[in-house]
């Protein structure tokens, strides 16, 4: 199973499915790491891989934006990777560091706009979840944050606390910690329903209708492996998410299960490349 980067999330993600499919199945799951072009290189890897069910990839949220973001990659990852299940969601929290006025979306917005071009809005990086988040927010608020990007979200949480940065979309795992000390202030979830780890924050989408964001895995292989494979495989991977053990595993860094049919997730991956690819468009976003 090749993943994009070695990161915790991805990692155990991978791993955890990994070590369920070996048990189960009776064979050995390598998970290999191929970084770079933001999982470009696994991603053409796996399309060219022979479709026997041997070689899979794991699949998450930037693959989506990356078909808007990448001018003419050797793939198409719509036509060249068959979905196969998808694994779980990661919440996105908007926060802000303390110093910001606003306490709740509605506040942020009017300070946003009595401030325009002086709120700093801080990414792990451009063209990911955690910049599309903002954007797509930009363009539903009626804002102008600056962009500041940086090389990782340690980087940008550590400008964020110290007042560099005003704001930041980000994941649960990394800024849950910081909120619960009182160094950060979240907003919002971003997702279409409150967070359980977070139940009285509300929603940005109760504020902004039909705002929805949310960073997700799944797994992935190459086109034309076998229904019978991918079968197989969905209803594996399916009775792991429903293992109390691999749930709490999952939760241990924000997860929740997503359990779901080989179509229902291919309908995800078509709707998300449409969602991003328009955003991405709008802001003239460039990788």
């Amino acid at each position: 199973m090749l993943a994009f980067r070695p990161e915790a999330a991805a990692d155990i993600t991978a791993r955890l499915i990994g070590q369920w499919l070996s048990e189960r199945l009776g064979q050995p799951f390598i998970i290999e790491n191929r970084p770079g072009a933001a999982s470009n290189i696994a991603t053409e890897t796996v399309a060219r891989s022979p479709a026997d069910g041997y070689t899979l990839l794991l699949v998450g949220t930037f693959n989506t934006s990356n078909a808007a973001l990448y001018d003419n990659p050797n793939f198409n990852f719509i036509r060249d990777i068959a979905p196969v299940a998808s694994i779980d969601r990661l919440p996105i929290v908007m926060e802000v560091n303390p110093s910001v006025p606003a306490k709740t979306v509605p506040e942020f917005v009017a300070y946003a706009k009595a401030n325009p071009g002086k709120v700093n809005m801080a990414s792990a990086g451009t063209g990911g979840i955690g910049h599309l988040a903002g954007e797509l927010f930009k363009m539903a608020a009626g804002v102008n944050l600056v962009h500041v990007p940086y090389r990782g979200t340690t980087p940008a949480l550590t400008d964020l606390l110290a007042g560099q940065v005003q704001v930041m979309f980000d994941v649960t795992p990394s800024s849950l910690p910081h909120i619960k000390a009182g160094k950060l202030r979240p907003l919002a979830a971003t997702s279409a329903t409150r967070l359980e780890l977070m139940p009285d924050i509300p929603t940005v989408g109760e504020f902004l209708p039909g705002y929805e964001v949310s960073f997700w895995y799944g797994i992935g292989a190459p086109r034309n492996t076998p229904a019978e494979i991918v079968d197989r495989l969905n209803k594996e991977i399916n009775a792991a998410l429903a293992d109390p053990k691999t749930k709490a595993r999952l939760a241990d860094f924000g997860g929740t299960p997503f359990i779901g049919s080989p179509a229902d997730f291919g309908k995800l991956i078509a709707d998300e490349t449409e969602k991003w690819g328009k955003v991405v468009r709008a802001a003239n976003i460039k990788p």
